[in-house]
C-alpha cells in the first residue's frame, strides 16, 4: 500500500471519529504545566526537542495534536515519561501495591488526527521501562517523519497489522509477530490496512 493510500486511510479514520478538542486542551495544559515546572521558555524547549516554537504554542493552546514522535521528543526534552501527558482514569481504584497497576486505573492518550490511542500499563514511579498498549485506527500512524533517541524498543502485535519502518525499510507485522530494536535506529510505524490493529509496546529509556 502506498503512502498516498495510507494518508487517505488516516483522513477517513479521522472523519469518522468524534471531536476530541477537550483532549487536546488537556494535553496542552499538561505540557505547559510541566514546562513551567522546569522553568523553561517555549524557545528553550523548542531548542531542546527540535520542534518549532509555533507548533509548541499551538499544542499548549490545544489547537494542535502532536504526533507520537513529537511527544517522545518532548518527554526526552522535559525528562518525563511520555505517560505524564496522559489523561488519568476517573475510576475509584483502591490503592494497593506500588508495583501493580489495575486495569481501571490506566491512564490514556488519544491522538485523534493520527489515529492512535495509547494506554499506559506502567505503575507510577521511576524506572527504566515503559509499557503501553497501542490501538491504531485504519491508517493510524506515529507520524510521517522518522525519529530516534536513546534506549531500546520492543513489542508484540496483539491483533491486526502494523508496518514498522526501520531506517526507511518497511516490515509488515501481523498478529503474534514481535520486534526489538535500538531506539537510535530511525523509525516510525503505521497501520496500512482498513482494519484496526493493536500493539503491546515496550520502551527502555536507559
Amino acid at each position: 500500500m502506498s503512502e498516498t493510500d495510507t494518508t487517505e486511510l488516516a483522513a477517513a479514520a479521522e472523519s469518522q471519529l468524534p471531536d476530541h478538542s477537550e483532549d487536546d486542551r488537556r494535553l496542552g495544559s499538561c505540557l505547559r504545566a510541566i514546562r513551567k515546572e522546569r522553568a523553561l521558555s517555549i524557545q528553550t524547549l523548542a531548542d531542546r526537542c527540535g520542534l518549532s516554537i509555533g507548533m509548541l504554542s499551538q499544542v499548549e493552546r490545544g489547537l494542535s495534536t502532536p504526533s507520537i514522535r513529537s511527544l517522545r521528543l518532548l518527554s526526552i526534552a522535559l525528562d518525563v515519561p511520555i505517560s505524564r501527558f496522559f489523561a488519568q482514569s476517573d475510576e475509584e481504584v483502591p490503592v494497593g501495591s506500588p508495583y501493580i497497576l489495575r486495569k481501571a486505573a490506566r491512564s490514556s492518550l488519544r491522538l485523534t488526527p493520527t489515529g492512535v490511542r495509547k494506554e499506559s500499563l506502567t505503575p507510577l514511579g521511576d524506572g527504566a521501562l515503559e509499557l503501553y498498549e497501542l490501538t491504531l485506527a485504519p491508517g493510524g500512524t506515529s507520524g510521517p517523519e522518522f525519529y530516534s533517541h536513546g534506549g531500546e524498543k520492543a513489542g508484540l502485535v496483539t491483533f491486526g497489522v502494523m508496518r514498522l519502518w526501520l531506517e526507511e525499510e518497511p516490515h509488515l507485522l501481523g498478529e503474534g509477530d514481535s520486534f526489538r530494536f535500538s531506539s537510535q535506529i530511525s523509525h516510525r510505524f503505521d497501520n496500512p490496512t482498513r482494519e484496526p490493529s493493536g500493539v503491546l509496546w515496550i520502551i527502555s529509556t536507559r
